[in-house]
This record gives C-alpha cells, sequence and structure tokens, in this order.
C-alpha cells in the first residue's frame, strides 16, 4: 500500500510540473504523415528521417496533397577563430551549422525558418590525425542536434498555429 502510495505521489509531481520523456511530441493532426526533401547533406537527412519518425510522423516517399512537406533549402559549416597559440597557429574555433528549411502544405510556405548549433573546438597542430577524428565526431553531433531542434521547432510552430 504504501509503494502504491509512493508511487502514485511521484507520477502526480511529475505531471503536475510538466515533466516530459525527451522528444516526446504530441504532434498536431496535420503532420502526421510528411514528406522529406533534402537537398545537401546526407548525414543531416539520416537524422532528420531518424528524428521524425522518434516524433511519431509517418514519412512519405513522395509529396500528396494535404501532406506537409519539409523542404531542407542548405545546410552549411562555418568556422570562426576564437584564439591563437603564440606561434600564429589557431588554438581554438567556433563550428557553427546552420539548417535553412521550409514546411509546405498545399503548395504554400507555411513556415520558413533555420537552425543554427555553435560548438567551440580546441585545434593542436601535435595532434592532427586525432583532432581531426574528434572534429568528424563533434560536427556529426552538431547535425542530429540540429535535426531535433529543427522537429521540435517545427512541431511546436504547427501546434500554434492550430491553437
Amino acid at each position: 500500500m504504501k509503494t502504491a502510495l509512493l508511487s502514485l505521489t511521484v507520477m502526480v509531481g511529475l505531471s503536475a510540473c510538466g515533466f516530459q520523456l525527451r522528444d516526446h511530441y504530441q504532434v498536431p493532426q496535420t503532420l502526421q504523415q510528411m514528406h522529406l526533401q533534402a537537398v545537401s547533406s546526407m548525414g543531416l537527412e539520416e537524422s532528420l528521417k531518424q528524428r521524425l519518425l522518434t516524433a511519431g510522423i509517418q514519412l512519405v516517399d513522395h509529396n500528396q496533397a494535404g501532406v506537409a512537406q519539409l523542404r531542407i533549402l542548405s545546410d552549411r559549416l562555418d568556422r570562426r577563430t576564437l584564439s591563437l597559440f603564440e606561434s600564429g597557429q589557431v588554438a581554438e574555433y567556433e563550428l557553427l551549422y546552420r539548417v535553412d528549411y521550409q514546411v509546405i502544405r498545399d503548395g504554400e510556405v507555411v513556415i520558413e525558418d533555420n537552425v543554427e548549433v555553435a560548438r567551440d573546438y580546441q585545434d593542436d597542430p601535435n595532434f592532427a590525425l586525432a583532432k581531426t577524428r574528434e572534429r568528424e565526431l563533434l560536427v556529426a553531433e552538431m547535425r542530429d542536434d540540429a535535426a531535433r531542434r529543427l522537429v521540435r521547432k517545427m512541431i511546436t510552430a504547427f501546434a500554434d498555429n492550430e491553437q
């Protein structure tokens, strides 16, 4: 009896504070099915497919009437120098990953927005091979983070438009 009461108290407390599992969304009816059109990055497209399916959005192969279309316009990775070694070589970069996208429904652009992800990256010319691999992993993580943010922003925008 005490265990049941404690469990009930914890569940009520968690639901009262708005706790939700990560990447669990209430997908609006208008986004139950979606067509994904990505023009550039294969890595981003795979991350987006995974995030959309996890969110409960069914992906369709061809753009159909009444089905929303997520169009990735561009994705790019830029870097900006943050600090230098005494020798003048770059010691630290800021990597900026940006994705520009549109959501189209019934031939009309409903959402046109972008997502940016930034990370700091410390470079060391003495460990060039290891640092190259580290940067590749960091960029893959940034793509996944951008895909998660994009899906969250899109679902939130559609939910706000339906209210």
